[in-house]
């Protein structure tokens, strides 16, 4: 994709949250009853979950705006998981998989399979389970048991998330126990707020949760997946670098941490321990600020889509900022690009969604026209992103379709 600069103007309204989504579908299909999700638009990685859950026997079925899940009835000897690219569907559904006692086969695409899941992995087989690897193929096979649960808080919040999908279907009371303070503590929040609207109690405690053993996850009836403020991001960057986005769609009282986008823009000191995703788009509004911004708590983005940190500098690079990766983030000196001899500046989107929006955004806004690499990522999280980029006055040529 080539993109011209030109500023942006309008009203877009965001996708909704692949995060809700994956949370909101799970409960559904473990509950007691079906239930009518309304959604926006969805993904591929949204798509991911829904095709593992009918492996376990869902019935998931898309009408409009809305997804019909009749839940598991029964549960399959063995199945075949195929997370595609997607660590939430892996790490949610791995527990879930191994709790509900089939035998299933998680597999994925691109970087999925080198991402860690160790310390998941290493608690389950403690409890129980049978685990043949680390890293996907992974052949998972249950059935757990309850009792005390020990996982590192810093490494994925998905982890916690996966347990407190799973604990609730054990005959046993649990407990999850941190052993380190939680990162990215927002998402966990979400998933205690998708289990309260499915009848799930979870139980604070000091050094995490205490989970009730042989519940039945009772169906609300109707749920609806709110916008995406992780998409969001971007249009709220744009606006930070000169655009007049309106964006609707959102939540302003939403549990998802992303939320808190609008406070940090603009900020020469950003922890990004809690909101990781945000960093791409936060780091090319930086860029265009004459200032030193220096972002923090972000080791984890390189076990993402791709390093995050080498990819979001390899991006401010390409576009003439200076940016330097730190051991848990990156310098960004912002200011006017250095010029560039070619007629075209070229970025690598490197296979992952939010560097390829990222890019689209800053080359609006850039000196002369931009080459995004790959720019077909952006169907992982927001498929209509060029569509709505291109409806906001955003001058595109494919270049490329590719297959």
């Amino acid at each position: 994709m080539i993109v011209i600069p030109g500023p942006l103007a309008g009203t877009v309204r965001v996708p909704a949250s692949k995060s809700a989504a994956h949370r909101l579908l799970i409960g559904a299909a473990l509950a007691d009853g079906p239930t009518r999700i309304a959604i926006s638009a969805t993904n591929r990685d949204i798509e991911a979950t829904a095709d593992c859950l009918r492996a376990l026997g869902a019935g998931i079925e898309r009408q409009g705006d809305y997804i019909n899940v009749s839940p598991i009835a029964r549960i399959p000897e063995s199945a075949v998981l195929d997370c595609g690219e997607s660590g939430s569907t892996l790490r949610f559904l791995l527990p879930v998989a191994a709790a509900l006692g089939t035998r299933a086969i998680f597999t994925g695409h691109g970087r999925l399979p080198q991402r860690p899941n160790a310390p998941l992995v290493e608690a389950l087989r403690k409890h129980g389970a049978k685990i043949d690897s680390d890293l996907l193929p992974m052949a998972v096979s249950g059935p757990l048991t309850g009792g005390r649960w020990t996982l590192p808080g810093d490494v994925s919040s998905q982890y916690v998330t996966g347990l407190l999908f799973a604990l609730p279907l054990l005959d046993g009371d649990s407990a999850i126990a941190l052993t380190t303070p939680l990162a990215s503590a927002a998402y966990v929040d979400m998933t205690l707020q998708a289990l309260r609207q499915f009848g799930i109690a979870v139980e604070p405690t000091a050094t995490g949760w205490r989970v009730p053993g042989s519940q039945r996850y009772r169906t609300p009836g109707e749920a609806e997946v709110e916008g995406d403020w992780s998409a969001a991001a971007f249009w709220l960057a744009a606006n930070a670098m000169g655009a007049r986005v309106d964006v609707r769609g959102l939540n302003p009282d939403s549990v998802q941490g992303d939320r808190a986008v609008a406070g940090l823009l603009g900020r020469s000191t950003i922890d990004a321990t809690h909101v990781p995703d945000l960093v791409p788009a936060l780091a090319v509004a930086a860029a265009r600020l004459p200032q030193r911004t220096v972002i923090t708590g972000a080791a984890r983005l390189r076990l993402k889509e791709s390093d995050r940190l080498q990819t979001v500098a390899d991006l401010l690079s390409a576009l003439g900022h200076e940016a330097t990766v730190t051991g848990d983030g990156l310098i960004i000196d912002g200011g006017e690009p250095t010029p560039c001899g070619e007629p075209v500046r070229t970025v690598d989107g490197a296979n992952d969604h939010r560097i390829v929006m990222a890019a689209a955004v800053a080359a609006a806004y850039a000196d002369k026209p931009v080459r995004i690499l790959g720019a077909r990522a952006v169907e992982k999280s927001y498929p209509d992103f060029f569509r709505d980029f291109t409806a906001l006055g955003g001058n595109t040529h494919v270049e490329h379709a590719g297959r």
